[in-house]
């Protein structure tokens, strides 16, 4: 069967108010279903190539193509649904200070118009799976580190995307935590196939998950694979409750929102 690209860069180069490259001569195609970790110095470029697929920074030349559309070709209506396929994770978590768990969560389905009865057993499943269901209706600012990047992970894949960027989602983390989101983030690979990018120092992460690496250098990026150690990686088991069961009755309840 052949694989299908969801990503591709072609010869890209980008910048920031006509400085010099922050990437350049780029070219890649990514899988769908792929899980790769991103890697590089700080200031190498990490987070510019993450907001290059997510198209909140166009490229200063070359192509990309997301889903097989070329981006140069969409209008900014056009790359907004796109970005609905997609969610994106940060550190610093981003949440809605002044909302409740359960709306922070909620709220990308209310932006796709998604009705209440429908979000309410979509907020609960995903809540229930990253272990944060008895803290729904509590402020995120109460919530410990870890606990808040969860909600961040729960926002993101309460719409199914079929691509998710993390940005150094682990930084703020403790060891223990760190590998809790490590083990939701490979759950979703494996259960829906969601092709992951996962940028991050943290070398502990990369050694013992052993994913296939992008490596941001000196403006370049390069691919550093080992198909023994992808195969071992993703057979790692997740130690929460049940997630086969979590995740079968989600995947159900994904199938209901169809195209929204």
């Amino acid at each position: 069967m052949e694989e299908k690209t969801v990503i591709s860069f072609a010869n890209v180069g980008a910048s920031y108010d006509n400085d010099a490259d922050v990437l350049s001569d780029v070219s890649f195609n990514i899988r769908q279903g792929a899980f790769y970790f991103l890697t590089g110095p700080s200031g190498a470029g990490k987070t510019t190539l993450l907001r290059l697929i997510y198209q909140l920074h166009r490229q200063s030349r070359g192509q990309i193509k997301l889903f097989g559309t070329s981006t140069s070709e969409l209008t900014h209506d056009e790359i907004a649904h796109m970005r609905h396929k997609m969610a994106i994770v940060f550190q610093e978590y981003s949440l809605i200070s002044h909302f409740s768990v359960y709306d922070n969560v909620a709220l990308p389905l209310r932006v796709r118009g998604v009705d209440e009865e429908k979000i309410k057993k979509l907020v609960g499943k995903v809540l229930d799976w990253v272990g944060l269901a008895k803290y729904a209706n509590v402020n995120p600012k109460s919530l410990s580190g870890g606990q808040q990047q969860r909600v961040s992970v729960a926002r993101a894949i309460i719409i199914q995307p079929a691509i998710l960027l993390a940005d150094e989602p682990t930084g703020n983390l403790d060891d223990e935590n760190a590998s809790r989101l490590m083990e939701l983030f490979i759950q979703m690979n494996k259960m829906f196939g969601t092709t992951i990018i996962l940028a991050t120092h943290n070398t502990k992460l990369i050694e013992t998950y052993k994913f296939p690496v992008i490596q941001i250098d000196n403006h370049h990026v390069n691919f550093i694979t080992d198909k023994k150690n992808e195969s071992d990686a993703v057979k790692k088991i997740w130690k929460g409750p049940k997630p086969q069961n979590y995740l079968n009755e989600l995947s159900k309840q994904f199938d209901d929102i169809g195209n929204i």
